[in-house]
């Protein structure tokens, strides 16, 4: 599990499918072997460090539901360690488990204030988004201001505008999106809790951790 709160922006610097080399000076030297690291809000599991680089494994699945099948060498990501139960949990609880790619709609600017960003959502999330409501874009945690059209619309604080890789996003850029892992929880629940009794599986739902 992450919180959405970005520790170093790093950069790609080998790249082939399903295998990827970042340079990140500081988590390369705290990181240790099997350590997982949130990779624009992708949970990837360290296999490999040497100096000020880290390595990488990811799955054709992975590759099939997020965007790191685009990056490129020189590419910037938005990197973070896993939180640990003394981790204090700035942004919200973000698992690093993708759930689509959203589009960069529009960038404005807010002046001191901050840049207002305008991302599409895939369809098949709408459903868990909600105005004040967490969501996690390249992997970090940000509030949705307002959502409709298929679109949520945030503003992000100049700390995180310039400490990470949203001041490269221009319109048409593909995010990755997370949306709140308490919403998912919540509808499979109630969605089980709907079901007559009679019909429910037990030794399944035990074996799902539900039981």
């Amino acid at each position: 599990m992450f919180t959405g709160i970005i520790e170093e922006v790093g950069n790609v610097t080998q790249h082939t499918p399903g295998f990827l080399a970042i340079r990140a000076p500081g988590i390369a030297g705290q990181a240790r072997l099997g350590d997982s690291i949130a990779t624009n809000g992708i949970c990837l599991t360290l296999t490999r460090r040497s100096g000020e680089t880290f390595y990488v494994d990811y799955s054709d699945t992975t590759r099939g539901v997020t965007t790191v099948g685009h990056w490129r060498i020189g590419d910037p990501v938005n990197l973070e360690q896993a939180l640990t139960l003394n981790t204090r949990l700035g942004g919200h609880l973000v698992s690093g488990h993708v759930d689509g790619i959203g589009h960069v709609k529009q960038v404005r600017e807010h002046g001191a204030n901050g840049v207002g960003v305008t991302i599409s959502v895939p369809a098949e999330l709408h459903r868990y988004l909600l105005k004040k409501g967490s969501i996690a874009i390249d992997g970090i945690s940000l509030t949705i201001v307002d959502f409709q059209n298929g679109c949520v619309d945030l503003t992000v604080v100049p700390h995180t505008w310039t400490h990470t890789t949203l001041r490269e996003r221009r319109p048409g850029d593909a995010v990755n999106v997370e949306v709140d892992i308490l919403g998912k929880y919540v509808e499979r629940l109630m969605g089980l809790a709907r079901e007559a009794p009679s019909k429910l599986n037990w030794a399944e739902l035990a074996q799902q951790g539900y039981g």
